[in-house]
């Protein structure tokens, strides 16, 4: 007779069963890279709008993305992959920033045929070995937590994990176009109106997406285009849940809290929609920021030159005169807030931050003593504006203007005339923005970064530029030529700005000099033109003549080179 194999102590399996669960998770493997990563925009409509959507209609979407996937699961009904999921199903406390997720190895079993490939479930068990991105997760933590799910987890949190086979590759893409379709692409109202062309409408979501990601649009609209949509589904959530929450017939008061959150969804709808609409073009219209009104001259009528600074020395005010009234602030917004028209606010090195910048409505004079690079002014970046004016004459010197997350250009002249000298202008949005009707002049400054144009004219402004570096500014390589036609300096028509350019360096941008006429027919002289002199052949060379005579352009010893995508253009609206 066979001996039985011995058995193991009770006590004994208790603690290879306690060694186990803390015993450190191995890290987990590489996930399949998705090849959307690499598509062109071209690619991604062909994907979605042939492939995929087919021509459907809104309303029929969700179930032409199940349908895609659906087939797609068939080509393999296990596989090992990464559960991505949310925290708090683990950790009661926790840093978002720290863990974003957390992930665990699992082993996954489909079933197709569900009704919405939003809502796919799939079974997932822990596979071997213990693998998760957090090395002392213990590993009945996640038992425990997967037996509370009944080991019934969405799919989409499911990410197919490199060294299986090729149909693994094409389940990992599947889940890719469902996640970007409904995170990027698809919004709760789609099925709820009336849409004659669906696909296109989707095509020009992808489109607004690729023009975020290569830089066309700047960064800091699309940071806003991005909470306002995030906004909008998480109050959409919270009206759900509010709703859920109500057990019997609402009361007058809860009644009235499901109005306010339904209209403030919809409010939040129609502007997404309007920033679809318009494609968040930076060129698109501007409205008056400043509501303020002016202060105007003190009644005593003397003016006050206001010192910046954290400690004013007796060397700060050696060169003023003796009768000169003199008031010392360690915070550039209280000066602001203290001028009015004829004063003069003189700014130390430093680094400062002021709203007021925003707000400017007196004709004042703020200027830095000592080098430009040491008086530097911040934005905000939860506002929208930097600096906006509609003085009559407001000039800043000797400064450093950096922009960091304002929606705004850098600097935009509503009305009246402002005069920049001797500044620099790091730009992170839009650069320099004259209104229709006001006038601005820039002399022996520097322009640099902007994702739109350096300087922006719209119709009826002025604009006089002098000895000025206006570089890397709307420089990013798109496929598509008609995405960026800005660059270093951009004017609209009807009525035509006036523009005085005399002895500046425009290199390094998208295009050097953008102009839009209101009837020509789209074209670009494609080489550069130095000194005021266009190439090109002689019809080009006739119409940049007549375009330029028209609107009134005064070009002299500038120079331009380096711009990605030539120096003039000049394109219809």
């Amino acid at each position: 007779e066979e001996e039985p194999l011995p058995s193991v102590p009770e006590e004994e399996e208790e603690e290879e069963e306690e060694e186990a669960a803390a015993a450190e998770a191995q890290p987990l493997p590489p996930v399949c890279v998705s090849p959307m990563r690499g598509m062109w925009r071209e690619e991604k409509v062909a994907l979605f709008c042939d492939q995929v959507l087919r021509g459907c209609k809104a309303e029929d979407a969700d179930e032409a993305m199940s349908n895609y996937l659906s087939e797609k699961l068939k080509l393999k009904d296990k596989w090992l992959g990464v559960w991505k999921t949310n925290p708090e199903l683990f950790f009661l406390k926790y840093e978002e920033a720290s863990i974003p997720f957390v992930g665990i190895l699992v082993e996954a079993t489909c079933t197709p045929h569900q009704s919405s490939s939003s809502c796919f479930r799939v079974t997932v068990s822990v596979a071997e070995p213990f693998s998760s991105n957090i090395a002392n997760i213990p590993r009945n933590l996640v038992n425990e937590v997967l037996e509370e799910l009944e080991h019934s987890v969405p799919l989409l949190e499911v990410y197919p994990v490199e060294g299986q086979d090729s149909d693994i590759h094409d389940i990992a893409l599947a889940l890719e176009v469902v996640r970007f379709f409904y995170d990027f692409l698809w919004r709760d109202w789609d099925d709820e109106e009336r849409c004659d062309n669906y696909t296109a409408l989707i095509e020009e979501r992808i489109n607004l997406w690729c023009d975020i990601q290569d830089g066309t649009i700047p960064g800091p609209i699309a940071q806003r285009f991005k909470k306002t949509l995030e906004k909008y589904k998480n109050k959409r959530v919270e009206l759900i849940e509010y709703q859920n929450n109500i057990k019997e017939d609402p009361s007058a008061a809860e009644a009235v809290e499901c109005w306010k959150k339904y209209y403030e969804i919809v409010m939040l709808c129609e502007l997404l929609k309007m920033w679809e609409d318009l494609r968040l073009r930076v060129h698109g219209p501007f409205f008056p920021r400043i509501l303020r009104r002016r202060k105007g001259k003190r009644d005593f009528g003397k003016t006050i030159t206001h010192i910046v600074a954290k400690v004013m020395t007796t060397d700060m005010v050696k060169d003023l005169s003796s009768d000169t009234f003199l008031q010392q602030h360690d915070d550039l917004d209280l000066a602001l807030d203290s001028c009015y028209s004829g004063d003069t606010v003189v700014i130390f090195p430093g680094e400062y931050q002021a709203v007021n910048l925003a707000l400017l409505t007196d004709d004042i004079i703020i200027k830095g003593v000592g080098k430009r690079e040491e008086i530097m002014i911040t934005s905000e970046p939860s506002h929208d504006s930097f600096v906006v004016s509609k003085a009559a004459n407001v000039k800043l010197m000797h400064l450093s203007l950096i922009q960091q997350g304002t929606v705004d250009g850098i600097v935009v002249v509503e009305a009246g005339h402002m005069t920049l000298e001797n500044c620099v202008l790091k730009c992170e949005g839009t650069g320099v923005c004259v209104l229709t009707g006001a006038s601005l002049t820039i002399k022996d400054s520097e322009i640099i970064g902007a994702q739109g144009a350096g300087v922006e004219l719209y119709p009826g402004s002025t604009a006089t530029l002098e000895r000025n570096e206006i570089h890397h500014c709307n420089n990013f390589r798109t496929n598509d030529s008609s995405k960026s036609i800005l660059g270093g300096v951009n004017m609209k028509v009807l009525p035509a700005p006036k523009l005085k350019m005399t002895n500046n360096h425009i290199y390094n941008n998208g295009y050097g000099i953008s102009i839009l006429p209101p009837t020509e027919q789209f074209f670009i002289v494609a080489e550069t033109c130095n000194k005021g002199a266009a190439s090109g052949d002689k019809k080009d060379e006739n119409r940049l003549s007549k375009v330029m005579q028209n609107m009134n352009l005064e070009i002299n010893d500038n120079k331009m080179e380096a711009n990605l995508k030539g120096d003039i253009r000049i394109a219809t609206n």
